[in-house]
C-alpha cells in the first residue's frame, strides 16, 4: 500500500522557488489607457484537461467530494475571492450577473465547458484594465493638485466590504489609494516628478501585462480555484509552472533558495530552503514582500508590483556569484516602510543543508552543564548515494548519529534536537530519526482514500541515546518535522518546547495530465497517539512567545484546509513521566523569561507588530504620516536599548546603527535562524532557555530516564 519512500514532506509549494538560471523578460511595448480589451477564448484542450482534472480530483482526492450545486457555488465564491479579494475591481453589477453560473459550474466542468469560466476572467481583466487607466490619468492630469494636509483616511481592511455600485465609487477608492502609495514614496525621500515617473511606469507595466494575458492564464486561475475547494494544496500546474516547480523540489540549481508566491498585487515569501543562499544572508524572511528587483550592486531596481509570479522569479534567479538586490516590505512592518537587502546567488547544496552539532554551556548552581545542540535544518537524503551503496552517502539519520555518537564522547549532560524552521524532506529519514531514540515500534500513521491506515514503524531495536532530551520547534517546523516531534512526545522520550508547529499533515502526489501537471492530496498523518498533525500541528509541552501571526503562517491560515481529526492509536498509551511535571516546569519557565531582556524584548515586540497588523485604516495626512513613522521608530529604538541597557550593551542611537554594526536581535534570530556561519555575537535565548527546561526536567526527576517508559 503505502511506502515510506514514497513521501518527500514540505510544509507549502504553492509558489515557484527563485532557484535556477537567468531568464530575460521580455520588453513589452505599452498600451494606451482606454484601448479595449480583447476577451480571451477556451482553447480546446482545455476541455480535455479539466475532465482529466475532474476525473482525479473526484476519484483520487483524499476528500470524497460530489460535483455538484454545493461545489459549484463552492467555486464560484472562490474565483472571485482569488481574483478579487479585495472587492476593489469588480463592479456589484458584475457580481449579479455572475450569480446565473452559481449552480451550473458543475456541469460546465463535467462537459469541460470553459466559457463561464472565461466570462468571468474576461470581466476581471477588463475592470482591472479601467483602473489601469484611471490611475495613469490621475498621474498625467490631477496629482500635482493632490492636498496631503486633508484629513483622509484610506480603509485597508476591504475583505468585507460591499461591492461598489458605481465606477465612481471604484475612483474615489483608487485615487485614496494611489495618493496612499505617493505618500509611502514620499516619506521614503522620493521626489514628486521621480514619484510620478515611477509609478506611471508600475501602473503602464501591469496595464500592458492585462492585454499579454494567453488563455493559459485564465484557465489557471479558474482551475486552482476548483482544486483549492478541495484543499489548499492540492493545485493544477500549467505547462511552465509544471517546469518551475519540478525545478522547485529538484533544489539543484542557482538561486536564492526561496519560495514564492502571488499575494494580491505582491510576490510573497513562503518559505526559505535551509543552507540556501537567503538563509545564509540573513536579511529575507517567510512573510516579507518582494516590491523591486535589482541586478549587481548599482542595476536600476524594477518595481514588480501588479507582476505575474513567473516574471518577478525571472527577475531573481540568475548565476552563481551574482547580486540580486531586493526591495522589501518587511513582514514585521506597517507594510509601507520598504527596504532594499543584497543576496548573492548560489547552489543550494546538500551539505549546507546538513545537521550540525555544537555545546552550550549553562550555569546550574554552582555548576556548568554541557548541553548537546544538533540543529537539523531539513530531512534529508541522497537518494542516488544509496542506489549506488556509497558508504559515505549523506542522510540526516547517518549524519545525526555520528553527531551524537561525538557528543556523548564530549561528556554532555543533555540534548536539545533543534528543528525551528525545517519544513520537512523525506519520511523515511523522520521514521529512522526517532529510531535513534526509542524501541522499535510505530512512529507515523498514514490513511489514505477509502480510510485505508498503514502504521509506519521504527524496525531497529538500538536506542542510541537514551539521556534527557528536548525538541525545539517553531512555527515553521512543519511535515516531516511534526512527524518527529509528535512521536517523542507521544512515546514520553523527551519534552517538546517551542512554538506550535506548521500543521501540515497531508501528502501530495503529481499526476501527468495532456496539459501541465495535477499535485493532487492523496493522504493524511496521524500520529502514534491517533491525533492528526494536521492544521492543529504539534503542541509543545512548554509554549514560548513568538513573532510569527498564526493567522498569517501556518496551515490554519489557509482557506479550506484539511481539518484536525483522530484514528484509533497505533500504541497504547504507557506511563508517561514527563506529563505530571509540566505545570512545575512551566512555573519555573514562565518565572525565568519575565525579567530576561530577550524574552521581554520579545513579548513587547510581539504587541508593537500585532498593534501595527490590526491597524486597517490610514491616514493620508502627510503631517500625521511622519508623526506615525517617527513614533514607530522610536518605539522601535527604545525597545532595543532597554534590551541593551539590561544586558550591558551599548546603546544605540539609531535602528540603522545595529544593522551598520552587522548585529542580530534575539527576536530577528528566532523569525529567520541563519546557519553556523552567520550566528548572530549575542547568544540564542530562546535556545538556551531550551537547555534550561531541559536541567529543570532533569533535577525533577534525578535525571533519568527509565526503561519502564521506552518499553511502554
Amino acid at each position: 500500500m503505502f511506502s515510506q519512500k514514497q513521501y518527500i514532506l514540505r510544509p507549502l509549494c504553492t509558489g515557484l522557488l527563485a532557484m535556477f538560471s537567468m531568464a530575460s523578460v521580455a520588453t513589452i511595448p505599452d498600451i494606451a489607457p482606454g484601448t479595449p480589451f480583447t476577451p480571451l477564448q477556451p482553447a480546446q484542450e482545455h476541455a480535455v484537461t479539466t475532465q482529466q482534472i475532474m476525473s482525479n480530483l473526484l476519484r483520487g482526492h483524499y476528500e470524497r467530494k460530489r460535483l455538484d450545486n454545493a461545489m459549484s457555488s463552492q467555486v464560484l465564491d472562490t474565483l472571485l475571492d482569488d481574483i478579487d479579494s479585495t472587492r476593489s475591481y469588480m463592479l456589484a453589477s458584475d457580481i449579479a450577473e455572475f450569480e446565473q453560473y452559481r449552480t451550473s459550474l458543475d456541469e460546465a466542468l463535467s462537459r469541460g465547458n470553459m466559457a463561464p469560466a472565461f466570462s468571468i476572467y474576461n470581466r476581471f481583466e477588463q475592470r482591472v484594465a479601467e483602473r489601469l487607466s484611471f490611475l495613469l490619468n490621475e498621474l498625467s492630469n490631477h496629482v500635482k493638485d493632490y492636498n496631503y494636509k486633508q484629513d483622509e483616511t484610506l480603509e485597508l481592511d476591504r475583505e468585507d466590504a460591499p461591492w461598489a455600485t458605481t465606477a465612481a465609487e471604484l475612483d474615489e477608492l483608487w485615487r485614496k489609494r494611489l495618493k496612499n502609495s505617493i505618500l509611502n514614496l514620499k516619506l521614503a525621500g522620493k521626489e514628486q516628478d521621480d514619484i510620478i515617473k515611477l509609478l506611471t511606469r508600475r501602473y503602464q507595466n501591469q496595464l500592458n501585462r492585462v492585454y499579454l494575458s494567453k488563455p493559459e492564464d485564465a484557465y489557471q486561475t479558474f482551475m486552482n480555484a476548483v482544486t483549492r475547494t478541495f484543499d489548499p494544496h492540492t493545485q493544477y500546474f500549467s505547462p511552465r509552472n509544471s517546469e518551475n516547480f519540478n525545478i522547485n523540489m529538484s533544489l539543484s540549481l542557482q538561486g536564492i533558495g526561496a519560495v514564492l508566491q502571488t499575494e494580491d498585487e505582491h510576490t510573497k515569501v513562503v518559505r526559505l530552503v535551509p543552507g540556501g543562499p537567503a538563509a545564509k544572508a540573513n536579511n529575507l524572511s517567510p512573510a516579507d514582500k518582494i516590491v523591486g528587483v535589482g541586478q549587481d550592486a548599482d542595476g536600476e531596481i524594477v518595481d514588480v508590483i501588479g507582476w505575474r509570479l513567473d516574471e518577478v522569479v525571472d527577475l531573481i534567479r540568475g548565476a552563481s556569484g551574482t547580486t540580486v538586490r531586493l526591495e522589501i516590505l518587511p513582514a514585521d512592518s506597517s507594510g509601507s516602510d520598504s527596504k532594499v537587502i543584497s543576496i548573492v546567488r548560489d547552489e543550494v547544496k546538500l551539505e549546507e543543508q546538513s545537521a550540525q552539532k555544537e555545546i552550550i554551556e549553562l550555569k546550574d548552581g554552582d555548576k556548568t552543564r554541557r548541553i548537546g545542540v544538533i540543529d537539523i535544518p531539513t530531512f534529508y537524503i541522497d537518494f542516488q548515494g544509496r542506489m549506488e551503496n556509497r558508504p559515505d552517502y549523506k542522510s540526516t539519520t547517518r549524519d545525526v548519529r555520528k553527531l551524537i555518537t561525538e557528543l556523548k564522547e564530549e561528556g554532555i549532560d543533555g540534548l536539545i534536537i533543534d528543528l525551528r524552521n525545517n519544513g520537512g524532506g523525506s519520511l523515511e529519514e523522520a521514521i529512522d530519526l526517532t529510531g535513534l531514540f526509542i524501541p522499535t515500534g510505530p512512529v507515523v500513521q498514514v490513511r489514505g482514500i477509502r480510510d485505508r491506515v498503514e502504521v509506519l514503524q521504527d524496525q531497529d531495536p538500538e536506542v542510541l541515546y537514551d539521556g534527557p532530551m528536548t525538541v525545539l520547534v517553531n512555527r515553521l517546523s512543519a511535515s516531516a518535522s511534526e512527524i518527529f516531534a509528535g512521536a517523542i512526545q507521544d512515546y514520553g522520550r523527551g519534552l517538546i518546547v517551542g512554538g506550535q508547529t506548521f500543521g501540515k499533515g497531508t501528502v501530495q502526489s503529481l499526476r501527468p495530465l495532456t496539459q501541465g501537471q495535477l499535485k493532487i492530496t492523496q493522504a493524511k498523518f496521524y500520529r502514534v497517539s491517533g491525533d492528526s498533525t494536521q492544521h492543529q500541528g504539534v503542541i509543545p509541552d512548554v509554549l514560548f512567545p513568538s513573532l510569527f501571526d498564526k493567522e498569517k503562517i501556518g496551515e490554519s491560515a489557509l482557506k479550506a484546509a484539511l481539518p484536525w481529526d483522530t484514528i484509533q492509536p497505533a500504541r497504547k498509551a504507557g506511563i508517561n513521566t514527563i506529563t505530571p511535571t509540566l505545570p512545575h516546569l512551566r512555573e519555573l519557565h514562565d518565572a525565568r523569561i519575565e525579567h530576561n531582556p530577550d524574552f521581554l524584548f520579545l513579548r513587547e515586540q510581539k504587541e508593537m507588530i500585532t498593534e501595527m497588523r490590526d491597524k486597517t485604516e490610514v491616514s493620508l495626512n502627510e503631517e500625521v504620516r511622519k508623526k506615525e513613522r517617527e513614533a514607530n521608530d522610536e518605539r522601535r529604538l527604545s525597545l532595543e536599548n532597554k534590551r541593551r541597557k539590561a544586558k550591558g550593551m551599548e546603546l544605540l542611537t539609531a535602528l540603522d546603527d545595529a544593522a551598520s554594526n552587522g548585529e542580530e536581535t534575539p527576536a530577528k534570530a528566532e523569525a529567520d535562524k541563519s546557519d553556523e556561519t552567520k550566528k548572530p555575537e549575542e547568544e540564542d535565548a530562546i535556545l538556551e532557555e531550551a537547555g534550561y527546561i531541559l536541567l529543570d526536567y532533569e533535577h525533577m526527576t534525578q535525571g533519568a530516564m527509565t526503561a519502564q517508559r521506552l518499553d511502554n
